[in-house]
């Protein structure tokens, strides 16, 4: 399954290249042309000698993780997220560094804490990484400062119709373009595989720019909180309801027209979708689509529980109607392009 592959390799903002190696092998037989630009980004055109729009379809490659910033005296490691990982959830999980050096996340034991150490939630200084060494010098010739570590979890079906697994935000979205790539068509569109989304949104600012296309879809994974301790306005989506669509985030205002054409062609063709309820965060689409004269863009997430944890949780059911509505999109946007006005 090309999702659990993308979900077990490690990739995170700055070091993408595993997973950019794999998509481009994946992806090579089935489109006009392939190429990494300077930022590394990888972009393939998909029938480029059609005409059309040009649209261009993203979904970033790169996870959370953590860096290794320094080396104790007795050879722990200290590390710093990269993206937005919650400390809360790191203690005692197992890491992988380098591809082969396993590690387990540690803090002092509860039991030789203060009462107001316990009545606090751990923070970044407060936990390391323990490999196994036995001085700086043993952990030294085995971790450098800026390597990664990854969470170490294997991607499976979980309860009924769910996938449990590490990189869903953005893997899975990855996985939905690379299948995009596969299918016959008759439209002409560009992938982009972007690269720093989870630090800053960088990649995909180089590849609109250079790109300028007509119309931009991104294609991403959100929260779903729809868990029993959460009242129900706040579960922003829901697992099983189909991919969500944003209408608003910290960084995109997205147009009313191109939200009304997406909801009309999701009910023409019976495809479920469902609204992301909240405004927090961001991704591609900020700097999309104020690149260059203006791109119009529209987000469609696949639901995520857990998201940047350990074990994130989805439903196949999301991805095959996200898969299904995006091919659907491209489809029309010949037609929808000719009466587009903003």
């Amino acid at each position: 399954m090309l999702l659990k592959r993308l979900s077990e390799l490690n990739g995170t903002s700055g070091a993408e290249s595993h997973v950019r190696n794999f998509l481009r092998q994946h992806i090579e037989p089935f489109v006009d042309s392939v190429n990494i630009d300077k930022m590394g980004n990888l972009i393939a055109v998909k029938n480029g000698h059609l005409t059309g729009p040009k649209v261009m379809v993203a979904a970033h490659m790169d996870e959370v993780a953590l860096m290794i910033i320094d080396i104790t005296s007795d050879g722990f490691l200290k590390f710093r997220p990269v993206g937005g990982i919650d400390a809360r959830i790191l203690v005692s999980k197992p890491v992988l560094i380098n591809e082969s050096i396993a590690g387990v996340i540690g803090a002092k034991a509860i039991h030789l804490q203060k009462r107001s150490e316990r009545q606090k939630a751990l923070t970044f200084d407060q936990l390391y990484i323990d490999i196994g060494a036995k001085s700086k010098d043993d952990t030294s010739g085995k971790v450098k400062l800026g390597d990664y570590a990854y969470f170490m979890t294997k991607c499976e079906p979980f309860g009924e119709g769910l996938y449990k697994g590490k990189a869903f935000d953005d893997r899975a979205g990855c996985a939905i373009l690379a299948d995009l790539l596969k299918k016959d068509s008759d439209f002409p569109f560009v992938a982009a595989f972007t690269v720093q989304e989870e630090a800053g949104l960088r990649g995909a600012k180089v590849a609109a720019y250079h790109l300028a296309p007509d119309f931009a879809i991104v294609i991403e994974g959100t929260v779903a909180a729809d868990v029993s301790d959460r009242e129900e306005e706040g579960w922003v989506t829901e697992l099983g309801k189909g991919p969500a669509c944003s209408l608003m985030d910290r960084a995109t205002l997205y147009s009313p027209k191109l939200i009304r054409w997406v909801t009309d062609v999701a009910r023409q063709k019976e495809i479920p979708l469902q609204f992301r309820r909240g405004s927090s965060g961001a991704n591609d689409a900020g700097p999309i689509h104020v690149s260059k004269a203006g791109i119009p863009t529209i987000v469609l997430s696949v639901p995520c529980r857990y998201i940047h944890s350990f074990a994130s949780v989805i439903s196949e059911k999301d991805y095959t109607a996200c898969l299904n509505l995006v091919y659907e999109l491209l489809k029309g946007f010949f037609i929808y392009a000719e009466g587009y006005r903003d």
